[in-house]
């Protein structure tokens, strides 16, 4: 498990959305193995629920379930509202909530692509705006934006967005990283590759991922807990496991048209049959 954070006065909170499984669920469990109570926000109550019972039977975490659909308009200030009635402010804040569009872009109609980048750009942005005054007041926060290994190679065909947004979340982790840092505060962008989730079920590509190789992939919970150390130290962006470190330096070094032909030759494997 992940070493323990900086002691304040009380327990902190962490906010983590998506947090219903896969990744969040796994760094909820680093979070309150390291001593934080949490806020957890998803669409799907129930798995929210027992995950709160496994972590206050484990840790003692005391955990405030908040569900929510972060497609619709207020649901950041909502969630917020809902957390200060609980008298509960916001130490930690882990960016997780996402999912991925399948098809190429005009494949799906405008309000598809514009529910997807309120969740996945909109959301991350205003969260973290709506929490960094009360950070910065007390000196102390935990950002972490669940970014991804796309966002650090070639877009591809099909999934057109996703790539993009998670290269967003780079770059946006990047500058708040260093505007923040001499506050206590310390942001970081978590950039995962093939991860064990539920994910792929849900974007319907299971089938096609699956026959990808097995160096390719790592344990949500190996991710969870490579992404927490890597926000503990500060990193601004950290690509978990030795085989997407070499995808990613590979990806900076080759020139972009073979970088392109390369990412537009192995799109289908794992795009197959969502043209």
């Amino acid at each position: 498990m992940a070493r323990k954070s900086k002691k304040l006065k009380q327990k902190p909170l962490c906010l983590i959305t998506g947090a219903s499984a896969g990744i969040g669920a796994a760094l909820a469990r680093e979070f309150a193995a390291a001593g934080w109570n949490l806020a957890l926000t998803a669409r799907r109550e129930e798995p929210m629920v027992e995950l709160a019972k496994e972590l206050k039977a484990k840790f003692g975490t005391v955990s405030h379930i908040l569900p929510a659909d972060l497609s619709k308009p207020g649901a950041c200030a909502d969630i917020l509202a809902r957390l200060k009635k609980k008298k509960a402010h916001v130490d930690g804040l882990v960016n997780n909530a996402g999912y991925g569009l399948t098809g190429y872009f005009m494949h799906n109609d405008w309000q598809a692509h514009k529910d997807f980048l309120s969740v996945m750009l909109e959301v991350p942005c205003e969260m973290t705006h709506r929490v960094l005054p009360g950070m910065q007041e007390r000196g102390f926060g935990r950002i972490l934006n669940v970014a991804s290994l796309a966002g650090h190679v070639p877009g591809s065909r099909g999934h057109t967005l996703y790539a993009a947004t998670k290269s967003f979340l780079i770059k946006f982790s990047q500058s708040l990283n260093l505007e923040h840092k001499d506050e206590g505060i310390q942001v970081s962008a978590l950039c995962p590759g093939f991860t064990y989730s539920e994910f792929h079920d849900v974007n319907q590509t299971r089938d096609a991922v699956d026959k990808l190789p097995d160096w390719m992939w790592m344990s949500a919970e190996e991710v969870a807990e490579s992404g927490f150390l890597a926000l503990e130290k500060g990193q601004a962006v950290h690509i978990p496991g030795r085989g997407n470190k070499v995808i990613a330096g590979l990806a900076k070094l080759l020139p972009d048209s073979i970088a392109l032909a390369l990412m537009n030759k192995n799109s289908d494997r794992v795009r197959k049959g969502h043209k």
